[in-house]
């Protein structure tokens, strides 16, 4: 049974629906030690201070905050708790707002909720209205003396909370702009759109999975069976030189496939884009979520 990782009301208006969260999704690799190389077990790493010249027992550590080079403020853990944020099991919504305006950059992990049995009316009552209307809630919620804004969102099966970056956390980098002196033809416009529909589909995650750590599971199985271990050749890719007959090749390409749902079939397309359910139920094993 999945874990619990936080436990409340979501009030809306003067209504109040008591839900619980679990985690919806949670990264998986393929996790390695750190081996000696001589004798083969596992290294031991150990905590040194380069000024008094010695390993140090970590009850000795303490936090420190860099105000300056080499100048630190100590804080210690009262000092934290006097600040963090009181625990809460209220999670307001203080408005709403359409799903199309929410940039996904802004999108930090992703919660199931799921009513109690006494709020499931409600619930209910706020995921269709959410649903017919195309809006989608922001609120705030506070989990492991953590503050956070949250999404919650409908989706096929409930509504899905969405923790958020805050704008200072999203990253500025200069380089990332559109280059207004490029200027591109009309025929290499009409081509690449050509491309894009030939490519076109309906959202299918379990069309995609993660190939590399496929891989190297059976590269780890083949050295555990003292097996050779295949090397695959990296694929060659010759540099454009042409655009419109790079375009023109790729059309010449396209693999024959079944056309994309139309746009407007909005309800239609968020059931295809649900979870299946045992990647679903693969997803609920929760982990404790650390924000």
């Amino acid at each position: 049974m999945a874990a619990t990782v936080w436990k409340g009301y979501i009030t809306f208006g003067l209504i109040t629906i008591p839900v619980r969260l679990f985690t919806a999704a949670r990264t998986e690799r393929v996790g390695f030690n750190q081996i000696h190389g001589v004798c083969g077990n596992r290294i031991k790493q150990q905590t040194f201070c380069p000024h008094c010249d010695r390993v140090i027992e970590r009850s000795e550590l303490v936090k420190g905050y860099e105000v300056e080079k080499n100048r630190f403020v100590i804080v210690n853990d009262e000092d934290i708790k006097s600040v963090a944020p009181p625990s809460s099991d209220n999670m307001e919504i203080h408005e709403f707002v359409k799903a199309e305006g929410i940039d996904p950059i802004y999108f930090d992990a992703s919660y199931f909720m799921v009513p109690e049995e006494a709020g499931k009316k409600a619930y209910h009552l706020l995921f269709e209205s959410m649903r017919k209307s195309g809006y989608s809630a922001l609120a705030k919620i506070t989990m492991h003396q953590r503050e956070y804004t949250v999404v919650v969102r409908p989706h096929s099966e409930g509504l899905l909370l969405h923790t958020m970056f805050y704008p200072e956390e999203v990253r500025e980098v200069p380089e990332f702009r559109r280059d207004t002196s490029i200027s591109v033809k009309p025929q290499e416009v009409e081509l690449a759109q050509k491309l894009v529909e030939g490519l076109a589909a309906d959202f299918d995650p379990a069309k995609y999975h993660d190939e590399y750590q496929g891989r190297l599971m059976q590269m780890i199985e083949a050295k555990r069976e003292g097996q050779e271990v295949a090397e695959e050749a990296p694929k060659k890719r010759a540099p454009v030189i042409d655009l419109m007959q790079a375009l023109q090749k790729s059309l010449g390409e396209l693999p024959q496939r079944k056309p994309a749902a139309k746009a407007g079939n909005v309800e239609s397309t968020a059931t295809a884009s649900g979870p299946k359910k045992q990647a679903s139920s693969r997803r609920h094993s929760a982990r404790t979520a650390n924000g």
